[in-house]
């Protein structure tokens, strides 16, 4: 066999080109990091946080459909829906088996309302029924910035640390307390968030999100977002998948389609007079 020698030496040509490979794959790989650092040396967190803000999704009115499937220990269900937000106002959500509507929540800053006609049945509760049946702390601000893919609102801003994280920016506090104006009834105001918060260091859109309480470590919410794409100016994750660990761990894996924004929309909620109301 004819071992053709390259002008490097006795190196036979396939194998330098292996090396050469590794070498410009590993330089790559450092000369992004670099890059991707350089802005840190020079503003630190208050950068990304600012840069944060800037790229979030801008909107009064979203609208989306949506395929999703739940699991958690001991059960897993595939279901489709639609989902209807007025921000800081109202979450509206449709969710259907095999087309046809099982269930409709109307959720807001103070109260949480469900149709089952699975059952036939109806529930009125508030955040602090939820997070007992739950064991969770989740309330209207966290809920609506996680299903957005947008940092939490009414939240102080904290004092972030940043650093670079697997090639993206990772922005943490461990201080994260609701502002007083919006503590609300059943909301203890001492509460504190640790908050992990990782950005694209292009686009600066939130890849993924978690949160927990300081006095609670076993209790956390994650949200990894990904496969954006722009829904006129302004890009948009379509698939978002979220995990609670509680007690019991659920995981829900969501892709959306059909999205709109800021179109004013109707959020319809009547609730059946032969249906039978259960308590929190």
């Amino acid at each position: 066999m004819d071992r053709r020698i390259n002008r490097w030496g006795s190196v036979p040509l396939p194998l330098f080109l292996v090396f050469l490979t590794g070498f410009l794959l590993l330089s790559s790989c450092k000369t992004q990091r670099s890059i991707i650092k350089q802005p840190l040396k020079e503003e630190g967190a208050e950068y990304l946080f600012s840069k944060l803000k800037e790229h979030e999704l801008q909107y009064t009115w979203f609208n989306a459909r949506f395929s999703a499937e739940y699991q958690n220990a001991k059960q897993k269900q595939s279901f489709s829906g639609q989902i209807r937000i007025k921000k800081d106002t109202l979450i509206w959500l449709s969710l259907s088996v095999m087309g046809l509507e099982g269930m409709r929540l109307m959720i807001t800053q103070d109260s949480i309302k469900y149709i089952n006609r699975l059952n036939s049945t109806y529930l009125i509760g508030d955040w602090y029924d939820l997070n007992k049946f739950l064991n969770t702390n989740i309330e209207y601000d966290i809920l609506q910035s996680f299903l957005i893919g947008n940092d939490i609102s009414f939240y102080e801003d904290g004092k972030f640390k940043a650093s670079v994280d697997k090639d993206e920016y990772k922005l943490s506090t461990a201080s994260r307390r609701k502002i007083k104006k919006y503590v609300r009834k059943h909301e203890d105001e001492s509460n504190i968030l640790i908050q992990n918060i990782w950005l694209d260091p292009v686009t600066f859109k939130i890849t993924r999100a978690d949160v927990k309480e300081i006095r609670r470590d076993n209790i956390k919410l994650d949200a990894t977002y990904s496969s954006f794409e722009m829904i006129g100016v302004q890009l948009f994750p379509r698939d978002m998948i979220y995990q609670i660990s509680a007690e019991n761990k659920i995981l829900v894996d969501v892709s959306f389609s059909r999205i709109n924004i800021d179109e004013p929309m109707q959020f319809p909620f009547k609730i059946p007079g032969s249906f039978t109301r259960v308590r929190p």
